[in-house]
């Protein structure tokens, strides 16, 4: 039986780290956008925040695929189905396999994007 809280936490966004609390408790605060009255700095500020945010979006990718490769690595005495890591990631099982080979592909060093 799922867990209703678990469900709830699983909905929000993690919170960002390097925003102030109290910021974050105001729904209407997004990183001191909403201060910024020149357009053109708006545009700016808020480029700069979407290519930060799809930089780390790719990056977290990158890790759940290595988590997802490590936890269905046949190797391992405890390892998962992938039935087992999409139903913990919230994900088909046809993209949990898509993920687990990427996993490995990053593992092996085949995968790696810039480093």
């Amino acid at each position: 039986m799922p867990d209703p809280e678990r469900s709830e936490r699983r909905l929000r966004p993690a919170p960002l780290l390097f925003e102030p609390s109290e910021a974050v408790a105001d729904p209407e605060h997004f990183f001191d956008l909403e201060s910024i009255d020149d357009p053109a700095d708006l545009l700016a500020r808020a480029t700069e925040l979407t290519l930060a945010f799809r930089a780390a979006t790719d990056r977290a990718v990158e890790f759940q695929a290595i988590a997802a490769a490590q936890l269905a690595d046949p190797r391992r005495f405890d390892r998962l189905t992938t039935a087992d890591i999409a139903l913990r990631a919230q994900w088909t099982e046809d993209y949990t396999k898509k993920m687990v080979e990427f996993g490995r592909d990053l593992l092996s060093g085949e995968g790696m994007a810039s480093q």
